[in-house]
């Protein structure tokens, strides 16, 4: 399959991905842990179904030594085991962030105060960010049809 746009070559697309992928860096670098994020952005790519999102994080997060088991068992996160609190409370807030339209009220007061118990506000803000921006790279990604099973961990693109 090939993308219906050549989102690496034409000049829009490309300069918006790239304030994205500097987006994506100040995420990184926050005090959000790297396997919360990544987490978080395979859960919402499962959601909006972009294969390619899903794809990359899947690779990502067992590069950076997450295990087979947890990133098997993230889209049933609800029955698995394998989560702390605090990441169940993340993918929690990455669903009701994800699902908006499914729910008229958006994010519910008790999932936000869950996900306040076991992250500061900086964390909290890193959180959000993240899933706006997973949100808009799915998106991104789905409508163009951006081909699966090409990443390589450490190469965008």
């Amino acid at each position: 399959m090939s993308a219906r746009l050549d989102v690496f070559h034409n000049r829009i697309a490309a300069k918006f991905g790239r304030h994205l992928v500097a987006a994506d860096r100040v995420l990184a670098d926050s005090t959000l842990p790297a396997a919360t994020q990544e987490l978080v952005k395979l859960r919402a790519s499962q959601i909006n179904g972009c294969g390619f999102c899903v794809d990359m994080h899947t690779k990502d997060a067992a590069h950076a030594g997450e295990t087979s088991t947890r990133l098997n068992l993230v889209a049933a996160w609800r029955e698995a085991t394998v989560f702390t609190d605090a990441e169940r409370a993340a993918l929690e807030l990455a669903e009701q962030g994800t699902r908006l339209a499914d729910a008229a009220g958006g994010v519910t007061d008790e999932a936000w105060a869950n996900a306040a118990k076991y992250y500061d506000e900086d964390e909290l803000a890193a959180l959000v960010c993240v899933i706006a921006l997973i949100n808009a790279f799915n998106r991104g990604n789905v409508m163009v049809q951006q081909p699966v099973g090409d990443y390589q961990p450490g190469r965008l693109g």
